[in-house]
């Protein structure tokens, strides 16, 4: 698959500033994405549905990037195939304070999926990480002296090996994890960011403050380069996906979403013998109910049961 250059998994250090973030490397043609792409999301349902079926691992997707990058609307394009039963999106805003007055994994252990579906975390623990060294939270932190007391760089250090830790812990736990980056440009960012001014319907996702933000693009892609190159690792990749061209990053992505499904394998379960046993006499008794079409009767009688050869 494409995005298998962009994977992760602790091998050397990762450099992001180095990375394409558009399709030019990789010599596509924008109609053949387009149209590998929808094929993509029809596999996507229905090996998601395999999985809902059989509900053996779940899928936590954290998806994580700079303002502007395209998250909410690659989300938008990519799971609205899938069964929204099995499909679920948290976005982990700014702490509340009920989330502050407990350890920051809290509120994401509320929000994993069960066994059989799938979560995609807009933006998720590594918020607490990331935003937390940019921004030198640790100060504002109601903790424990031996907690906050210490250095900066040791207490990031330590998140930095809770977090991995906790995704080898989920991986232990029939989870498999996996993690997104999308490799947006600081020259995009600011297109986006004056689209979302000029036009009325975007104005709402705009905040003065996102260009506080931009103004330590630098610091906070150095930040991510360290944290991304400590917490990858086979169990659990880190995939840096151009993200300039919305409609190849919607295609990587739902590579990235149909490598990790094919690894689970899943399968439809068998029923118990006694089950299968009914299955005849089940049909029987839908095709003997009054009123049934004698075409329906015939066409049905040619069909072999479930589990029967045929």
């Amino acid at each position: 698959m494409k995005a298998e250059k962009y994977r992760y998994t602790g091998d050397g250090k990762v450099k992001l500033e180095s990375l394409p973030t558009d399709s030019g490397e990789d010599h596509v043609r924008k109609d053949e994405i387009l149209k590998k792409f929808t094929k993509n999301l029809s596999r996507l349902a229905e090996q998601q549905n395999r999985l809902y079926a059989d509900r053996r691992e779940g899928v936590i997707v954290v998806l994580q990037a700079l303002d502007a990058a395209g998250k909410d609307s690659l989300i938008r394009h990519v799971a609205s195939g899938m069964n929204p039963q099995g499909v679920h999106v948290c976005c982990l805003k700014r702490p509340s304070e009920e989330e502050l007055a407990h350890d920051y994994l809290w509120r994401v252990n509320r929000n994993l999926p069960r066994r059989g579906e799938i979560t995609i975390f807009n933006r998720s623990y590594y918020e607490d990480v990331i935003t937390a060294d940019v921004l030198k939270l640790k100060k504002t932190y109601h903790m424990a002296k031996r907690v906050v007391g210490e250095k900066e760089s040791a207490f990031i250090e330590r998140r930095i090996r809770q977090v991995k830790d906790y995704e080898q812990y989920l991986y232990e736990n029939s989870y498999r994890v996996v993690k997104v980056f999308l490799n947006v440009s600081k020259d995009t960012q600011r297109e986006r960011f004056l689209e979302r001014i000029d036009r009325q319907d975007k104005n709402w996702k705009f905040e003065s403050g996102d260009l506080d933000t931009r103004e330590q693009f630098e610091e906070y892609i150095k930040v991510f380069n360290r944290v991304i190159s400590e917490t990858g690792t086979k169990e659990s990749p880190w995939y840096m996906i151009p993200a300039d061209e919305k409609w190849y990053t919607r295609y990587l992505f739902s590579e990235i979403l149909l490598d990790v499904l094919d690894k689970i394998d899943p399968e439809y379960p068998e029923l118990p013998e006694e089950e299968q046993a009914k299955l005849s006499e089940c049909r029987e008794r839908l095709l003997s109910e009054k009123g049934t079409p004698e075409s329906l009767k015939a066409q049905e009688a040619q069909k072999p049961v479930s589990g029967e050869k045929g």
